[in-house]
């Protein structure tokens, strides 16, 4: 018999199309799973409105949910919860970390332009860095460098 355990298991091999490295359940955007012994309901919320990828994610959360023998599997994404950078886990920013890019500082609502300019190299945990750009390849990422080990990198704005 499936639990609900089971369900956010299963949800921790979905991967986000953007770190395939961190899942959904890591990066906080599944907000509620619920079940009965037919039918399984997740509720998720994208990291912004205009996210490209969130179709193809409900699309993987639905496989992931439907493979465990649900008859029925819903999928809904709203804005019931609002997403920020504080719902990543601690175990998804250092996955981040390991997977190359400078993971957000814990905020709880205060953002200010020092938490991204004051960024820890990824590479060798030096805080000897500097931001090139607060404009990375993607909205969610900044451009830094690291005087100490010499390269560049990116970190994840603390949103």
């Amino acid at each position: 018999m499936v639990i609900e355990k089971d369900i956010w298991t299963a949800l921790e091999a979905v991967m986000d199309p953007e770190i395939p490295v961190l899942s959904v359940v890591d990066l906080g955007i599944i907000t509620d799973v619920s079940m009965n012994e037919s039918r399984a309901s997740v509720k998720m919320t994208p990291t912004f409105s205009g996210c490209p990828a969130i179709k193809l994610m409900e699309k993987q959360v639905h496989d992931a949910v439907k493979a465990l023998g649900f008859e029925e599997v819903s999928v809904e994404t709203n804005f019931d919860v609002q997403w920020n950078t504080d719902r990543i886990s601690a175990k998804g920013k250092e996955i981040i970390k390991n997977f190359g890019l400078a993971p957000p500082p814990q905020h709880n609502g205060n953002i200010d332009m020092n938490q991204l300019a004051h960024t820890t190299c990824p590479h060798c945990d030096s805080e000897n860095t500097t931001m090139k750009s607060p404009f990375g390849p993607t909205l969610c990422r900044s451009l830094h460098y690291c005087f100490d080990c010499l390269q560049a990198f990116e970190a994840f704005k603390p949103i």
